[in-house]
C-alpha cells in the first residue's frame, strides 16, 4: 500500500533522502581522491561549513572536528529535506531510478547554480573547474537514483 497522506509521503522521502546521502558522500569522496593534486579542494559540504563558520565567527570557538561533524550533519539534513520534497512530488513513475537521477540533477542545479550563490555561501558552479562540477553532478545523480529506488522499495513494503 502506498503512503497516501502528504505527511507520510514526505516522511518516506525524507528517510530515503537521508539514507541515499551515504552512497552520494562515498561517490564524492572517492571522486575527489582521483583529482590531480593541483585541483584538490574541500568537498562542498565542508567548504560551506567552513565559510559559514568564518562568516559567523564560529571559527574561533569550534574545533576542526566539530566543523567536520557539522558539515556531515548539514549534508545529511539537506539530503533529508530534499528527499522529503521528492516524496511529496513522487507519483509512481515507471522507472524510479531514472526519475530520481533527474531529480538529483535538478537539486544540483538549484543548489550550485542558484541557492548557494544567491546566499553568498559558494561561488556559482560556472566559476568552478569542470571536473568538480562533473563530479558533483555525478554524485547528485547517484543520490537521486538511490532516492528513487529507496522510495519505491519502502513504499512497496508498506
Amino acid at each position: 500500500m502506498r503512503p497516501t497522506s502528504l505527511l507520510e509521503r514526505a516522511a518516506l522521502g525524507g528517510v530515503a533522502g537521508f539514507l541515499s546521502t551515504v552512497p552520494m558522500t562515498w561517490f564524492m569522496q572517492e571522486g575527489f581522491k582521483q583529482l590531480p593534486r593541483h585541483e584538490k579542494y574541500p568537498l562542498p559540504p565542508r567548504e560551506i561549513t567552513e565559510k559559514v563558520a568564518r562568516d559567523s565567527r564560529l571559527d574561533e570557538n569550534t574545533t576542526h572536528a566539530q566543523r567536520r561533524t557539522l558539515s556531515i550533519a548539514a549534508h545529511f539534513g539537506y539530503g533529508t529535506l530534499t528527499g522529503a520534497l521528492y516524496g511529496l512530488m513522487r507519483r509512481k513513475p515507471r522507472n524510479e531510478a531514472v526519475w530520481g537521477g533527474g531529480y538529483g540533477v535538478l537539486v544540483w542545479i538549484a543548489s550550485y547554480l542558484a541557492l548557494l550563490p544567491a546566499m553568498k555561501i559558494l561561488r556559482p558552479a560556472t566559476q568552478h573547474p569542470a571536473r568538480r562540477n562533473l563530479l558533483m553532478i555525478g554524485a547528485h545523480v547517484v543520490w537521486g537514483m538511490s532516492l528513487g529506488v529507496l522510495c519505491r522499495t519502502m513504499a512497496a513494503k508498506r
